[in-house]
């Protein structure tokens, strides 16, 4: 199975780690993405208190869970229409992403339409069922294909782009006329830095129908929680009843103490607000190092990383942050299209960050 993957991405950078390493004032490791901030205690400590359950937790969560998602999306990003029926915990959402196409259904040799510049688990997903991915971002691109998935994401991993509330409803309306299953990564929708992004379930993009679509969610960004591997989805309530059905029969359950701590950070929004105040204070002062050591910045308006480029292969571009002792992601990771950018993450210290746009 293995054969007929493409490599695993982060095993290809191990000499620009090693580069990095090597700087006498340590790595200043920003390609990854991964959290570095506390996790708040209020989440702490609902996770103390749900550890004493010993019994099987259940796939579908606790109703307290599901209610708390629902109330998470109407506050945050004003979803209407969903219940606790429309949501389903997940198992981090790098897993689910990697199962959908399979746990849908998706027939081999089927299509999946994957972002032009994407986060390479949607492909692995898509070659995992057997399926053909083809990478468009318009529906002109998509022409007369009928997949039989087509994925969001918006704002985008990498780059950072929104896509407006017209150009969504565009591409579901488009989707639902052939059939096809829309599953909307909205991982960054709470980390949007210029003008507004909206989700797939909003009014304005659905018409108040969640027909045929699911959105993505996370805590691991907005709230520290990469290691909790919390995240849910949301919508389509036949969809999301049907996924449940399958992931029973495998196993896929959120451990109980987990699911505790999901519904405390899904029903307070002060620690989201502090961290998304720490990740802007950080983007600035790199954004500002990057533009003036040259780079331009593309997109970015939204999400953890700036895509930025020296007009150079990726790789030579990484290579000149890892000699300064930082490390980036080369945006080839990402798609053809990717192949002169670098992903860089805003997710250092306050130290750190300071350190990277000295060497910068």
């Amino acid at each position: 199975m293995s054969s007929g993957l493409p490599d695993f991405p982060w095993d290809t950078i191990a000499d620009a780690k090693a580069a990095a390493l090597a700087h006498p004032d340590g790595i200043v490791d920003l390609s990854v993405g991964t959290p570095v901030d506390p996790v708040d205690p209020l989440i702490r400590e609902a996770l103390a208190a749900s550890s004493e359950f010993p019994g099987y937790p259940a796939t579908v969560g606790t109703l307290a869970l599901r209610e708390a998602a629902v109330g998470a999306l109407a506050r945050r990003f004003a979803v209407t229409g969903l219940d606790e029926a429309s949501i389903l915990p997940v198992i981090g959402t790098k897993e689910v992403i990697s199962g959908l196409p399979s746990q849908l259904g998706v027939p081999a040799g089927e299509l999946v339409v994957i972002p032009e510049v994407a986060y390479p688990t949607y492909e692995v997903g898509a070659l995992l069922a057997g399926a053909e991915v083809l990478r468009a971002d318009t529906v002109e691109a998509m022409g007369d294909r009928l997949p039989a998935l087509v994925y969001l994401n918006s704002p985008s991993n990498p780059t950072g782009r929104v896509q407006s509330a017209a150009e969504l409803k565009t591409i579901v309306d488009w989707a639902r006329e052939r059939g096809a299953v829309v599953v909307s990564d909205e991982c960054y929708l709470g980390l949007t830095w210029e003008g507004s992004a909206a989700s797939v379930l909003h009014p304005d993009v659905c018409g108040g129908d969640h027909t045929g679509l699911i959105a993505v969610h996370s805590l691991s960004k907005v709230s520290n929680l990469a290691s909790y591997r919390a995240g849910f989805l949301a919508g389509d309530r036949e969809l999301i009843a049907e996924l449940l059905a399958v992931r029973k029969h495998a196993g896929l359950i959120v451990p109980f103490p987990i699911q505790g701590a999901t519904v405390a950070a899904l029903n307070d929004d002060v620690h989201v607000d502090a961290q998304r105040e720490r990740y802007r204070v950080r983007r600035d002062k790199l954004r500002s190092a990057l533009v003036g050591a040259g780079f331009t910045i593309d997109h970015s308006e939204a999400g953890l990383y700036l895509w930025a480029t020296r007009g150079e292969d990726s790789r030579v571009t990484q290579r000149w942050l890892a000699d300064r002792g930082i490390l980036v992601a080369p945006g080839d990771f990402y798609g053809p299209a990717g192949a002169k950018h670098i992903r860089m993450a805003l997710t250092g210290t306050d130290e750190r960050i300071a350190a990277a746009v000295t060497r910068i």
